[in-house]
This record gives structure tokens, C-alpha cells and sequence, in this order.
């Protein structure tokens, strides 16, 4: 059993130590644990600063702090570093190269903003929106991380949230699917979304997934070493999972 989506308190938004998670994972049965905090991206002359991600500085500390967990526990569960990036155009080449100066075992592709972020104009995608233009660039942009095979598979793809025309909703989500699966990557059915009752995992979204016979990868999304023990909802998401018709991956590939 693996699990590639876990984040560390580095991102201003979770809770525990490095330690915690492993030790639960291990606990509750994991063969892999992929640590994947929020990627750290070089924001141009330190005029932005993300309330929501690692500081660069900080970067090097984490892979130590992972990789020392690695050899500490490495009889016990296998221990990947890992980061869950964005695709901003304007950045990606230098973002890439930093963290490959660091070194890491996979990337995942998660796009929580449009355009790069730090501009005024961008929005973030789990927001209720009714803007088209909005829910295109976030189908571009996560098209656009996809087909660079940097990434082992794409987070939460059902996170846009259009609220106005479902027949046009679904167009886009169907040309997303079809792109998407020319491609062969993986989607991580989101169980941090599930257990706080967010707007994804999207049921609607999960079903067209199933008639394109999408790969698909749960991701715990841990935020707390508690969700790891959470076998009770875990079993539950599950059960929903199967009655779509979908076999999630039993083992899968890092793209590094």
C-alpha cells in the first residue's frame, strides 16, 4: 500500500513532525510513503510571498530531514521525497532546476492557481467560480505541467470549481479527461477532500473518468499524521470508489 501525498508543517497549513507520519504509515500498513509538501517556487524578487508553500530556504532542510528518516526507518517502509508543484509558466525552468540541485525521487502536479500566482489577476482554483476563462486556463495550465513528464500524476485534477453552466462544465472536463489520458498519467482520487466535505472528489467528474479508463491513484493528502489512521473513512472512500467502477493503482511508477 503506498501513499505519495503528505505534507510537513513547512507549508503554514499542517501539523506534526516529519517523524509522525512515518511512524503512522508504518503503523497502519504502508509499504511507501511519499512525502510531497508544497513545492517552493522562486517568486520573482521576493515581492510575493506564498502563505501556503515552503520558503526556498527551507528546501534543503526538508530533503535532509526525509532523507535521514529514510535510512532511520528503512527496514520498516520505504520513504520517497517528493514535492507537489504548480505549473507557472514564468517559472517552472528555474523552480525545476533548483529542486534538482536539492535532488527529490517525484514530482506531483497540483494547480491551485492560475497563471503564476504572485499577479493580481490570478485566481485560485477552488474557489467557486463562474468565469469560463477562468476554469480554460486551469485546464491549459494543468495540460501544460502534464505533457512535460516531469510528474509522477496530477493532484485533485477535479478541483476546479464552475458553478454556472454544467453542460459546459462537462465539455471541459471531458476534453481534460481526453488529453489527459493520451498522455497516460495518472489521477489522484483525493481522499483530504473527501473527509472534509469539500467540493471534490467530484462524483460527476469520477464517473466520466471511469468511461475514459483513466489510471487512478489515491492520494491521502495528509495534512495531520492522524489522517493516515483514519481507515474507517479511508474504507468508506473506497467503497465509493469501487461502486464508480474504478480499481485504483496497486503500485505505481515515480517519474523523476
Amino acid at each position: 500500500m503506498f501513499n505519495l501525498h503528505t505534507h510537513t508543517k513547512r507549508c503554514h497549513h499542517a501539523q506534526g513532525s516529519d517523524e509522525e507520519y512515518v511512524i503512522k504509515a508504518i503503523e497502519n500498513g504502508y509499504d511507501v510513503l511519499g512525502f510531497s509538501d508544497h513545492a517552493p517556487h522562486l517568486f520573482p524578487n521576493g515581492e510575493y510571498v506564498s502563505n501556503c508553500r515552503m520558503l526556498p530556504s527551507e528546501a534543503e532542510e526538508y530533503a535532509k530531514s526525509i532523507y535521514t528518516l529514510k535510512e532511520k526507518y528503512k527496514d520498516q517502509i520505504d520513504i520517497k521525497l517528493g514535492y507537489e508543484m504548480e505549473w507557472y509558466p514564468e517559472l517552472i525552468e528555474k523552480d525545476i532546476k533548483f529542486l534538482k540541485d536539492i535532488g527529490y525521487d517525484y514530482l506531483l502536479l497540483a494547480q491551485h492557481f492560475t497563471d503564476n500566482e504572485y499577479e493580481d489577476f490570478a485566481s485560485y482554483c477552488g474557489h467557486p467560480t463562474n468565469s469560463i476563462e477562468v476554469v480554460d486556463k486551469y485546464i491549459n495550465q494543468l495540460l501544460e505541467g502534464a505533457k512535460s513528464g516531469l510528474f509522477t500524476y496530477v493532484c485533485h485534477p477535479d478541483l476546479i470549481n464552475y458553478k454556472k453552466d454544467k453542460e459546459v462544465y462537462f465539455e471541459k472536463l471531458d476534453y481534460m479527461l481526453t488529453e489527459l489520458k493520451k498522455l497516460d498519467i495518472p489521477l489522484e482520487y483525493n481522499f483530504y477532500g473527501y473527509f472534509d466535505n469539500r467540493h471534490y472528489p467530484n462524483p460527476d467528474f469520477w464517473k466520466m473518468a471511469k468511461e475514459k479508463d483513466m489510471k487512478v491513484a489515491i492520494g491521502l493528502d495528509a495534512h495531520n499524521p492522524k489522517v493516515i489512521e483514519d481507515k474507517k473513512r479511508l474504507d468508506k472512500m473506497k467503497k465509493e470508489i469501487a461502486e464508480i467502477g474504478i480499481k485504483p493503482l496497486e503500485t505505481i511508477e515515480l517519474i523523476k
